[in-house]
C-alpha cells in the first residue's frame, strides 16, 4: 500500500469512525478520543513486541498476567518508561468491547494503571496525565453507562481496523495525518484556530530542513512553543541518517496539545530519555535554562498573543529580552518569542521560526528590536510564504531564520509567495517548492523577482524595515504595450472611421434627397 493509499484509507476511516458517533461528540471533542485510541493501540503493540523480543514462539497477549514478575515488571519500565499487562492490551480490549457493559470504567482503569506504572521512576513525568484527555466516563460521550459505551467501542473498533501493520512500517505519519485531518475537518466547526495547535507537515519541514541546514549533528532540538510536537518530529525525519545527541526538548502552554506532543514523542519510538516536554508558559516561566544552548530551534509560536510585558518591570532584566533594551509590545508577544529563542540558540546552530508579517515593518518597541537583531547581524534569511498554508488562518506568513554564525553582515530576503498548490481548502508546499527555496537559502543567490541579499547600510537606511517586499520586487505580469503600435493603430482606425462617416453622410443626403423628390 502506497503513502498515498495509506492516508486515503487512514481518512475513510477516521471519516466512519465520525459516522458511528455523529450527534453524541463534538467534533473537537471527537478528536481527543480518536488520536487517544491510535495511541493506546501504538503503545500496546509497541510494549507487546518489546516483551516478545522477536520471538514468534511468545504471544504477549495470550499469558496471564500472572506470570509477570516483579523483576520483569522493572526491567520494562526501566526500558520503555511503562508497563502494560496481557489483559489490559488494546486487542484485548478493542475484541470484547462491543459487549464489555464495563468498557468506559474499565479503560479508565487501564489507562490509570498504565501512566501509575512510572511512579517512582525516571520516566514518571513523561507519562503522567497522558490520558488526561481521554475522559472514558464524560457525558459528551452520552447520559448513560450504555450509550458511552457503545461510542467507546465504535472508536475501539475503527481503529483496530486500520490496517497497516505495524506503526512503525507504515509509509505515512499515522498521528500527524490523522490529526491534520481532524483539525482541517472540526478547527472551523469548533470556532478554533486549528494553526493555533498545528504546523501542517509540508511547512514544518522546510522549517526543520532550514534550522538543520548542513549540520551533520546537533547537541539538541528545542520548540518553545512546540504544540503537538510537529516541528520537532520533522526534524527527527530530517535527521535520521544523523545524530541527535541529547534529543528534543519543547514547552506548550495547552494542557490538551502538551499531552498531545508526548503522545507524539512515544509514537515516533522517541523514548522517554530522549524527548524532555514540559508545560507552561515559555515567556514567564520558560524551562531548560540549564540545558541551553541548543543547536536547532524551530518554532511556530502564536501569532500577536498578549502577555504581561511591561507589566512586569522584572522582564526588562531578564536575560532574554536585556540585550535588545526593549520588550515586545503587551499586544503583540511575537518579538517576546524571537529574543527567547535567540538567547536559547547556540553559536554554531539556527532558530527557523514563523511570523506574523506585521512584526517586520510596524515601529515602537519592534522597530527597536529589529535594530538590535540586525545591528548584532543575527538575521540570516527572512522568508514570506504564500497565503492560506495554515489551517484556520489565511495569512502570508513569513519564516525567520536567526543564526549566531554569519560570515557576513548581508541579510537575505526570499519572496516564496508563489510556492504553493492549491488543495481544497488551503494551499501547500511541495516538495519542489521546498527543494527551490532550499538551494536559493544555500546560495545565498540574487535571483530577481524571488531572492536579494541586502547590505547592512541598506537595510539601516530603510529603518530597519525586513519586509521581504522592501527588498524583492514583484514580478510585473501585466502584458507590455508598445505605445507607438497602439497609436499607429490608432491613427488607423481614426482614418477608417472618418471614412466610414463620410460614407455614411452620403447615403443619408441621398435618402432625405429621395423623400424631397416624393
Amino acid at each position: 500500500m502506497t503513502s498515498i493509499q495509506q492516508r486515503a484509507a487512514l481518512q475513510s476511516q477516521i471519516w466512519k469512525i465520525a459516522n458511528d458517533v455523529r450527534g453524541a461528540v463534538d467534533g473537537w471533542d471527537f478528536k481527543q478520543y480518536v488520536l487517544g485510541t491510535l495511541f493506546y493501540r501504538f503503545i500496546s503493540e509497541n510494549f507487546a513486541s518489546y516483551i516478545e523480543g522477536g520471538d514468534d514462539s511468545i504471544q504477549y497477549a495470550e499469558l496471564p498476567d500472572s506470570v509477570i514478575t516483579p523483576e520483569i515488571k522493572d526491567d520494562a519500565i526501566k526500558t520503555k518508561g511503562y508497563f502494560i499487562y496481557p489483559t489490559q492490551l488494546f486487542a484485548k480490549v478493542a475484541a470484547s468491547a462491543n459487549t464489555n457493559e464495563s468498557l468506559n470504567t474499565e479503560l479508565a482503569t487501564i489507562f490509570a494503571a498504565i501512566e501509575a506504572s512510572a511512579n517512582g521512576y525516571p520516566s514518571e513525568q513523561d507519562i503522567k496525565g497522558l490520558f488526561a484527555d481521554f475522559d472514558t466516563t464524560s457525558n459528551r460521550l452520552g447520559n448513560t453507562v450504555k450509550d458511552k459505551n457503545a461510542r467507546l467501542a465504535a472508536v475501539l473498533k475503527g481503529v483496530a481496523e486500520l490496517d497497516f501493520g505495524h506503526f512503525d512500517a507504515s509509509h505515512i505519519d499515522l498521528f500527524g495525518d490523522a490529526y491534520e485531518f481532524l483539525i482541517s475537518n472540526y478547527a472551523a466547526n469548533a470556532g478554533k484556530s486549528g494553526g493555533e495547535f498545528f504546523t501542517p507537515q509540508h511547512v514544518s519541514k522546510l522549517i526543520a530542513q532550514l534550522a538543520m541546514h548542513k549540520q551533520s549533528s546537533v547537541n539538541k532540538i528545542y520548540d518553545p512553543a512546540c504544540g503537538s510536537g510537529s516541528l520537532l518530529l520533522q526534524a527527527k525525519k530530517h535527521f535520521d541518517a544523523h545524530i541527535i545527541e541529547d534529543g528534543f526538548f519543547g514547552q506548550e502552554i495547552n494542557h490538551t496539545t502538551y499531552n498531545l506532543a508526548r503522545m507524539n514523542m512515544f509514537l515516533h519510538n522517541i523514548n522517554y530519555d530522549k524527548f524532555n516536554i514540559q508545560l507552561g508558559n515559555t515567556l514567564i516561566a520558560p524551562h531548560f535554562g540549564d540545558d541551553k544552548p541548543f543547536d536547532a530551534i524551530v518554532t511556530n509560536p502564536p501569532y500577536s498573543v498578549k502577555w504581561i510585558g511591561s507589566d512586569d518591570p522584572t522582564l526588562i532584566n531578564d536575560e532574554r529580552f536585556a540585550p535588545a533594551g526593549v520588550l515586545a509590545p503587551k499586544s503583540k508577544a511575537d518579538f517576546a518569542f524571537v529574543l527567547h529563542a535567540l538567547s536559547y540558540l547556540s553559536s554554531r546552530g539556527r532558530a527557523a521560526i514563523v511570523c506574523f508579517p506585521g512584526i517586520f515593518y510596524r515601529g515602537g518597541a519592534e522597530q527597536k528590536i529589529r535594530q538590535y537583531l540586525v545591528d548584532h547581524n543575527y538575521v540570516e534569511t527572512v522568508i514570506s510564504l504564500a497565503p492560506n498554508l495554515f489551517f484556520g488562518t489565511t495569512i502570508a506568513v513569513n519564516i525567520l531564520v536567526l543564526s549566531k554564525h554569519k560570515t557576513d553582515t548581508t541579510t537575505q530576503f526570499i519572496d516564496a509567495s508563489r510556492l504553493f498548490k492549491k488543495e481544497t481548502n488551503n494551499n501547500v508546499l511541495l516538495d519542489a517548492h521546498i527543494k527551490e527555496i532550499m538551494e536559493v537559502f544555500d546560495s545565498k543567490a540574487n535571483v530577481d523577482h524571488f531572492a536579494q541579499s541586502v547590505s547592512f547600510e541598506a537595510i539601516a537606511a530603510n529603518d530597519y524595515n525586513l519586509s521581504v517586499s522592501s527588498y524583492v520586487e514583484a514580478e510585473d505580469t501585466r502584458e507590455v504595450v508598445d505605445i507607438a503600435e497602439l497609436n499607429a493603430e490608432l491613427k488607423t482606425t481614426v482614418a477608417r472611421i472618418g471614412k466610414l462617416r463620410a460614407e455614411i453622410d452620403v447615403i443619408v443626403a441621398e435618402i432625405e434627397g429621395e423623400e424631397l423628390e416624393a
